[in-house]
């Protein structure tokens, strides 16, 4: 029986299954819908798709450093319960090994993962254990050295934020200091130079406004401009930053007393961004309930 586009939407919609897995199961199962619906559940693949829709903002980023090529991966769960069962942990040390090997995400899902690729390993996972699970986000740094810092480490090289610093030179305490400041302060990029011109200029147009209100002279207002704007340069990006170690002193001129120049940083926090969903607890049991 040939397969059609139809069949597999159908199947799509009876189950919830993504579409390479309901057209395998059609083929597989030589067209006939229950038998493919079975197939699915078969191998947890339905059950998979059904969670598909809740939100997962837990979970964990892990990072994998070799040589001079740092990788730092966010992978997601629905409760931070399952980010600390040991089996969902095996899982992330091993997408951040397999992305050593490739370029971006999705790369990653496709990657090898043991006999199966990481899509289809989070795929099995999810049917296991029973929440939504998610391959989120990448980051992948290079340089002289590379050094990675984990905040709240759940187990080794995998926590709540993950941290890449690479330098020009090889100095890894001062690396990882670097590592812990930009995980506490988070800052927006790592100079002037390479900061997202949209936050610039919002903020810009935000100060303008401020200071026009102060009523002063235009040539007094521009420069307030000036000197907001190099404030907010000194707060948002890495090098013009109060090292946290020492507030006395910049980043960049941390760096220049340590040997070293940074060339760059990565950092990833689980479930930035995301929104998540506000239940009551009446509801949150209601749901496990139904599985």
């Amino acid at each position: 029986m040939a397969i059609t586009a139809a069949l597999v939407k159908e199947l799509r919609d009876r189950t919830g299954a993504g579409m390479m897995d309901a057209k395998k199961a059609l083929t597989e199962t030589e067209g006939d819908m229950e038998a493919a619906i079975d197939w699915l559940r078969t191998k947890g693949l339905a059950k998979a798709a059904k969670k598909s829709g809740r939100t997962a903002a837990e979970g964990l980023v892990a990072v994998s450093v070799e040589g001079g090529k740092g990788i730092a991966v966010e992978v997601n769960s629905e409760t931070d319960f399952v980010a600390k069962n040991a089996e969902f942990q095996e899982m992330v040390a091993g997408i951040a090994a397999a992305a050593q090997g490739v370029a971006d995400v999705d790369a990653l899902k496709t990657a090898s993962l043991g006999e199966k690729t990481v899509e289809e390993t989070i795929t099995a996972k999810i049917a296991t254990i029973g929440e939504n699970m998610s391959l989120r986000r990448m980051a992948t740094l290079e340089g002289a050295s590379v050094i990675s810092y984990v905040h709240n480490a759940a187990a080794p090289n995998m926590g709540k934020i993950g941290v890449l610093v690479a330098l020009s030179g090889d100095n890894a305490e001062f690396g990882k200091q670097v590592a812990m400041h930009v995980a506490a302060i988070n800052p927006a990029s790592l100079s002037e130079d390479d900061i997202d011109p949209t936050l610039v200029e919002r903020e810009k147009a935000v100060l303008t406004e401020q200071a026009r209100e102060s009523g002063k002279p235009e040539n007094i207002i521009e420069n307030m401009i000036k000197g907001r704007m190099k404030k907010f340069f000194s707060e948002v990006t890495l090098l013009n930053q109060a090292f946290v170690i020492n507030p006395d002193l910049t980043v960049a001129a941390a760096a220049k007393e340590a040997g070293v120049e940074i060339t760059g940083f990565a950092r990833l926090e689980v479930g930035e961004g995301i929104e998540k969903e506000e239940e009551d607890f009446a509801a949150e049991v209601a749901k496990a309930a139904q599985g």
